[in-house]
């Protein structure tokens, strides 16, 4: 095990003294607070640079698509929690966000690190993105693995909040490279994996905010920060109209329990 310095690390993020608050080499004060949206904010943290105009709005319209989508599992999770420990919405909130991955919210990051991983492969093989969607596809058919991004339980036939951020991103002029490979693998799903899956939000999502500049490593944290808002409302929500215990209730009627048969154990003979 290598030994730690003991020189003092650094950081380009913040500063804090006795008469002011420096952010990303900007007063908080003075220079931040009224003048930037809570979004250019968040992207300004991330990067250290002030972003665009439209990467703020897409951003934006990013988040409030994926916000709110009914009673999925992080909603019923932090309502739940909420009834059991009504003096602890953080731990309610931190519940609603624990399960953020490949299959709930986090699709997002995963859809995006396939839209890389295509336009790299077209790179490196000199070929169309067309065709390095294909050979992706078909690779990933080969080793029975998903497509991050298409199929949803509910939007069978089409997600309109994807389809409403793909049209905006092309409102706006920010459609690149990005929806050019999502585009790709629509076109070609059905043919790879012989039958058809929709594109949904965590699939646009990607596309339209690598295209405008967001970096990749951060996708994660935007459907992380736009689902705290809903959660946060579902437990302003749940002080009055407590649902929470009723969903435990409904959990326990979708649950039969079946005894498992035992093998006897037998004493050991000594």
């Amino acid at each position: 095990m290598s030994e730690i310095s003991a020189e003092a690390g650094t950081t380009a993020i913040s500063s804090v003294e006795p008469d002011r608050v420096t952010v990303r080499g900007k007063d908080l004060a003075n220079e931040l607070i009224g003048k930037f949206s809570y979004t250019a904010y968040f992207i300004f943290l991330l990067t250290g640079e002030e972003p665009s105009d439209n990467l703020v709005k897409l951003t934006d319209a990013s988040m409030v698509s994926i916000a709110e989508h009914g009673f999925v599992p992080s909603i019923q999770a932090a309502r739940m929690t909420y009834a059991a420990a009504p003096d602890a919405m953080q731990g309610a909130v931190a519940a609603g966000l624990l399960g953020c991955g490949p299959v709930i919210l986090g699709a997002s990051s995963e859809a995006g690190a396939f839209l890389i991983e295509i336009l790299e492969h077209a790179r490196e093989h000199t070929i169309s993105v067309r065709e390095a969607a294909a050979a992706l596809l078909q690779g990933r058919k080969a080793r029975r693995q998903t497509v991050p991004g298409f199929g949803h339980p509910v939007h069978r036939e089409e997600d309109p909040r994807a389809t409403r951020l793909l049209a905006y991103a092309r409102e706006l002029g920010t459609v690149g490279h990005y929806v050019e490979a999502l585009e790709a693998v629509e076109a070609q799903l059905e043919q790879s994996y012989g039958r058809w899956l929709p594109m949904n939000i965590s699939a646009a999502i990607p596309a339209v905010l690598l295209d405008a500049g967001f970096p990749v490593h951060a996708l994660l944290g935007v459907p992380m920060i736009a689902r705290t808002g809903a959660l946060i409302a579902h437990l302003y929500e749940e002080k009055e109209n407590r649902l929470g215990f009723r969903l435990a209730a409904l959990a326990e009627k979708g649950v039969r329990y079946e005894p498992t048969h035992q093998t006897d154990v037998k004493a050991p003979t000594l």
